[in-house]
């Protein structure tokens, strides 16, 4: 599953981020790294772009950028909570 199908209010644990070049060191520095819990917050009326809570802070990402985000499973104790 990518970031990009996360259902709104649902938790997970990045796996993998893909991408090439600038993009994947983008993602990377905007603190979307392999082992971070990230929930989805909210999704705009026509689906794009995402708004997520990641290492205390929120983010809005492109849907087109999320599908290069690779999750595993949920994190533990109520992580990326916001």
């Amino acid at each position: 599953m990518t970031l990009a199908q996360l259902p709104v209010g649902q938790s997970a644990r990045i796996a993998a981020v893909g991408g090439e070049g600038a993009l994947r060191r983008r993602l990377l520095d905007m603190g979307l790294t392999p082992g971070t819990a990230v929930m989805v917050r909210k999704i705009a009326p026509m689906g794009d772009p995402i708004e997520l809570h990641l290492r205390g802070y929120e983010l809005t990402l492109r849907l087109e950028d999320a599908q290069n985000i690779t999750l595993g499973d949920a994190p533990q104790g109520g992580e990326a909570r916001g």
